[in-house]
Parts: C-alpha cells; structure tokens; sequence
C-alpha cells in the first residue's frame, strides 16, 4: 500500500528524536512525504497546488485570495455556519493561503479525528458552496483590509515596487488584488478557478504527526482523490525584473518614511543558491549581526528596522531589502545602504563574517522542526523544489561547504548597486526621485 523511503535527520538537537522521512503512493496514485511523531495525538497536513495569484485573470487579480478565503465557508451539504461549527466542535484547524506561486492550506488535527478532518477538507476542496452571501461577507472583508492599505506605508511601498519592477508580467498585481479587481469577481470566477487549479496534477502533500503511512493513504485518497486529474492552466511566463536602479518617491504625510529596494536575484534550483544565502545573512538577513543593521541602526542610529532577503519566486527571483526611519533620516540610510550593497559587490565578506554565519545557520537549522507544522511546511517545500529526501542529512554541508573565494564570486556575480531599484513612501529628506 505505501512505498517507503527513510532517512535519519543526524541534525537533530540531543534531546530530539531523530527524524523519519517516508515517501509514500496512496491506493490512489498519490504521493505524500511523511513524518511520523507519536508523541502527541497529533497530525498536520500541509498541502500545495503549484500556480497561485500570478494565474489571475485580467482584471481579475485577488481571485485565488478570495477562493482561500471561501473554501471553508460552505461545501457540501453543509452551509458556513454549519461547516465552521463541525470544524469548531472537533477542535480541527483548517486554513487555506494563496500566494503568487502556489495555493495551498493546512489542516490540524487529533488523530482521533483525522479521518472526519480530511472528510471536511474532501468537500472544501471538491464541493464549494460559494454561497451568495458568504461571497459578499468574505468580499466586503477583503475590501475592507485593501483600504487600509491604501493608507498603510510598507504596503504602498510593496505594491509599487512589484509595479516597477514587473510592469508587463503577473507579479505586478498584488496577491489580495485591488479594490476594482475585487469587486469584478464573480461566483463563476470563483467555481471556474477551483476547477482548474485544483487538480492532481498540481498537488503536493507533507505530512506530520501521530499517523501511519498505512492507515493515512486511504484518508488522502479520500480527501484528494476526487479533485480533476489534470489541469488546462496556461504556464507563467518567466520574467527578467525591470530593475533600471531607479528611485520612487510616493508622497504621504507621515512622520517615518518606508523604503523597500531590490534586484533580480538568484533561483532556488542555481547551484549558487547556497552561497547567496550565507552573503545575503551577512548583508541584511542575520538580524542584529548583519552588516546593514550594524552600519545603518546601530552604528549611526539612522532606522529603526533594515533587512535584506532573498526571495526565489518561480518566475524571476529578487533580492529584496527594506528600510524604515524618520523623514529626515532617510536619504541617508538609504545612501549607507547602497554603499554597502556596493561594498558587498566589490570585497564580498569577511573571513569571520564567514565563519559567523555559518555556524549560525548550520546551528539553527535543527530548530526549524519543533513542530508537526513546521515539519510538514518544509516537507512541500523540499518537494515543490525538488529536493531529495537527503536534502535534510546534507543541507548543512552544503553551508559548510561555502568559501570565502565562493562568498566573494556570488556577491561581484550577483550584486549590482546600480541596479538596486527603490520605493519610497513619506516625506523622505536627501531623496531625489528618478525621472
């Protein structure tokens, strides 16, 4: 019934289990990556069907962002009030989310009631209601969090940046979509996008928690195995980011401006990809210890947050930073910014910078799995990228394996100060606008 994989996690902190990866085929044909924990009556199902936001239609962005929104509210029989209640009396916790690449969910649950949850997540996923009037309360809630948006800085800052840097591709639109968008939506939209984007085809599963590989794959027969086998869905076109070096200054009045900056970036799949995220945790993303929080917050105290990380979307990965301080601060930030970003680019780090971070990120890792749901987070994960189950034996030798000749390579190979493109929202003084 279920073909086995295992590998033992040796990165395990002492005093956890090692971990257990199994693959296995339900009766069904599908494919699930689980790890069995019975130190708690607990299971958690992580789910993903590949294609989200960026497969929107025209004029139609923030439609997989309802969908989410809506497959619980209603299916089957049952109506919202009746569907949340059997939810809420079974303590099961099922959450759907839609990102630009990918739309999936969660479901948690006691074991005792895993059967009847992966019941309830068969009917939201194979039979949504899309009752008239959970479409109108679901869509007056996402109306009602675009408008503050509209007054909210960092989200402004965001939407722009994705504009500037994608303006012929679906990255474009912001995942929640706009106020316009939003109202365009119909209940046909809403039906024709869960059948096409659910589907087989599309679908990953991680799973986590007190459950066998033999008495689970029936369970996700059930569950999945009513979905279409295949899907009509158009690929996305890969992009290259827009990214001219130029600066936005959008005018608000407001104490603090908020920047957000970028560039293309580096995919998940480059062999690289590891190198660039130990530089990238010594630029912005080691907190405290990188170097854009050393010389920007604590050095000269000029913002109250900067950060820097890398984002591998399908399509076209960005390296994308973010910067907030007072008006009167902020073109000096973001000149210090770009002076590192350049510094970065030419020298690359530093041999301690080097052996810092990698002892933080090879010490760190065990921590990412302390619980069923992080587990099964980074079961999809490893999955939807490709990544072999040794993937958790080897990743840090990976980051271990990472030179300082390395470091400095991908830093001249990829970083670009003349390319770091800029939005910024405020009153920003010592910012000049781009024409």
């Amino acid at each position: 019934m279920a073909g086995l994989v295992a590998l033992v996690l040796l990165v395990a902190p002492p005093q956890a289990r090692a971990i257990e990866v199994e693959t296995l085929q339900t009766p069904g044909g599908l494919t699930a990556w689980l790890v069995q924990d019975t130190a708690n009556p607990m299971v958690t199902i992580e789910f993903a069907f590949d294609g989200g936001a960026a497969l929107d239609p025209d004029g139609k962005a923030g439609l997989a962002y309802m969908v989410s929104g809506l497959l619980d509210e209603g299916a089957g029989d049952m109506d919202s009030r009746t569907f949340q209640r059997r939810l809420a009396a079974l303590a099961i916790e099922l959450d759907f989310d839609a990102g630009r690449d990918s739309f999936g969910g969660t479901v948690k649950t006691l074991t005792e009631h895993l059967d009847e949850a992966l019941g309830l997540l068969r009917v939201a996923l194979s039979e949504p209601r899309f009752d008239p009037d959970a479409v109108e309360r679901i869509r007056g809630q996402v109306l009602a969090g675009l408008r503050y948006a509209q007054n909210d800085p960092q989200e402004i800052a965001s939407r722009a940046w994705f504009q500037a840097m994608f303006p012929d591709h679906p990255y474009r639109h912001a995942v929640e979509g706009t106020a316009d968008s939003v109202a365009a939506i119909t209940v046909d939209d809403l039906k024709t996008f869960a059948r096409r984007h659910l589907t087989r085809d599309r679908l990953t599963i991680g799973v986590s928690g007190d459950v066998s590989a033999e008495v689970l794959g029936p369970m996700l027969d059930t569950a999945f195995g009513a979905l279409p086998g295949a899907s009509d869905l158009p690929a996305v076109p890969e992009a290259a980011p827009a990214a001219d070096g130029r600066t936005v200054v959008i005018e608000q009045a407001v104490p603090q401006s908020v920047a957000m900056f970028g560039q293309p970036g580096i995919a998940r799949s480059d062999p690289d990809w590891y190198t660039a995220y130990v530089v990238n945790y010594i630029l912005g993303g080691g907190g405290f210890s990188s170097r854009l929080v050393e010389e920007v917050r604590e050095e000269r105290g000029l913002a109250y947050s900067v950060y820097s990380y890398l984002m591998p979307y399908d399509h076209a990965p960005v390296w994308i930073g973010g910067v907030a301080t007072n008006n009167a601060r902020m073109g000096e930030s973001l000149d210090l910014i770009r002076a590192e970003w350049a510094r970065m680019a030419e020298n690359g780090p530093g041999e301690a910078e080097l052996a810092d971070a990698k002892t933080y990120l090879t010490g760190a890792w065990p921590l990412r799995f302390t619980s069923t749901g992080a587990i099964a987070r980074i079961l999809v994960a490893m999955q939807k990228e490709g990544l072999p189950i040794s993937y958790l034996d080897d990743r840090n030798t990976y980051i271990e394996a990472v030179t300082l000749e390395d470091a400095r390579r991908i830093a001249d190979r990829l970083m670009d100060p003349q390319a770091l493109t800029t939005v910024v929202v405020g009153q920003p003084e010592g910012v000049t606008a781009s024409n």
